[in-house]
């Protein structure tokens, strides 16, 4: 699976990439026909709490999922994407199990 970040409005450190990178890993073990997945981290309002934004774009094989979730800092909203993206994983396989 090919993994892309984008920082939108800032730079984002080694690190931040780092624990970008091991979270999505995890992905890969549950969408195993999963081609490529877009992270993209957004600051929005630089002054505000709530105002870092990441969306996650995951495409595979006759499907694509979407999700993006707001928070304090990036790791958060991370979390909450991965945790968002993993319930439509599990809803995506029942439903070709229906098939």
């Amino acid at each position: 699976m090919i993994t892309r970040i984008h920082a939108v409005h800032f730079d984002a450190s080694q690190q931040l990439q780092e624990f970008v990178e091991k979270k999505v890993s995890k992905l890969e073990k549950l969408f195993e026909g999963a081609s490529s997945l877009e992270v993209t981290m957004k600051l929005i309002k630089p002054e505000t709490s709530m105002n870092k934004e990441v969306s996650l774009d995951l495409s595979g094989p006759g499907t694509e999922m979407f999700v993006s979730k707001v928070g304090d800092k990036f790791e958060d909203a991370l979390l909450d994407c991965i945790d968002a993206l993993k319930a439509k994983i599990e809803k995506n396989k029942e439903k070709m199990r229906e098939k």
